[in-house]
């Protein structure tokens, strides 16, 4: 029931991003961009060429955040555990900034790589320093190392991006704010892959993240390698949440809010909360699209923008609302 309820809303959403923008477009238009086709019809081309792949892009970093999430809350047992505590946005902050300034990287599909490059570079290096000395990875200072490495390179990439050229400031500035426009079908079969990749590491390591929110004891007592499943869970959020940063921008809430608007659905077993999770995570992205289509109208802002103010007293309602599960 939850699933279809949530592909059904997926769906209106998908086809609502198709018409709505700065140009309306009636949906008999949209329905004829896919079956009757016309190059010479610029409504046609709007959609296809402009909508779709933004569309969808919006739903693939949505979902990525929303497993990513899933798992990071999972692991840290922390309801407050989001992807970016893990230095992923700052790593990719930090090579989207060296990929434009050093090198002269243009295009988003060529700096994209070095998004992820740095997501996962950082995630790595957090992981490194989260290390116990006996136990392995842990994941108090797993929490701990990514604060202090998002600082340190948040604070690398405002001296960067101070001293850089005004090309290079707006190539960031659009990048950080989250605008989904003008991406391309490139980076959104990049996107594509590092879901694919990552969400089936999320979704094998689902049964093993249910016997660990027992404890780590338990975990042990059921056969389990602990300090192994937080090194996979890590490398399954830095893939999902390092491709979603390098394509989208660092968007914040949608992988913090969508595991807790799942887990109030469904429960918290993890077999059915991360997929639940993405299908809600990307509804949330592609929803604060399109209301960043409208609000400013004709103008736009951008979704990590509209998400960011939205985010915080939604998330507060839901915690009134419906309480925080425990992990």
């Amino acid at each position: 029931m939850a699933f279809g309820l949530g592909f059904g809303l997926l769906l209106a959403l998908f086809l609502l991003s198709l018409a709505i923008g700065s140009r309306p477009i009636p949906l008999t238009d949209v329905f004829g961009a896919f079956t009757a086709y016309d190059a010479r019809s610029d409504m046609h081309l709007i959609v296809r060429e402009l909508r779709v792949p933004r569309g969808l892009l919006a739903i693939t970093a949505g979902a990525a955040l929303g497993m990513a999430g899933t798992v990071m809350q999972a692991v840290t047992r922390n309801p407050l555990a989001e992807p970016g505590l893990l230095g992923v946005n700052a790593g990719a902050a930090m090579a989207v900034v060296l990929g434009t300034s050093a090198f002269g990287l243009t295009a988003i599909s060529h700096y994209v790589w070095f998004g992820i490059l740095g997501a996962g570079l950082s995630g790595a290096a957090v992981f490194f320093l989260g290390r116990g000395h006996q136990s392995g990875a842990d994941p108090v200072r797993l929490l701990l190392a990514g604060a202090g490495l998002s600082i340190v390179l948040g604070a690398a990439v405002s001296l960067v991006v101070l001293n850089a050229v005004l090309d290079v400031l707006d190539i960031f500035r659009t990048w950080a704010s989250g605008a989904l426009e003008g991406r391309g079908m490139a980076v959104t079969w990049t996107m594509t892959v590092a879901l694919i990749v990552g969400g089936a590491l999320a979704l094998a390591l689902g049964p093993a993240l249910n016997a660990l929110a027992m404890g780590e004891s338990m975990g042990r007592a059921l056969g389990l390698d602990p300090p192994r499943i937080w090194a996979l869970a890590c490398l399954s959020v830095m893939i999902l949440s390092g491709a979603a940063t390098a394509a989208a921008g660092p968007i914040a809430f949608v992988g913090l809010a969508a595991p807790h608007i799942a887990r109030a659905v469904a429960g918290p077993d993890n077999r059915t909360l991360l997929p639940l999770s993405a299908i809600f995570a990307a509804a949330l992205l592609l929803g604060a699209d399109i209301v960043g289509r409208v609000v400013v109208a004709p103008d736009e802002l951008a979704a990590g923008i509209v998400a960011t103010i939205l985010g915080g007293p939604f998330f507060i309602h839901l915690v009134r609302r419906f309480r925080l599960v425990h992990l």
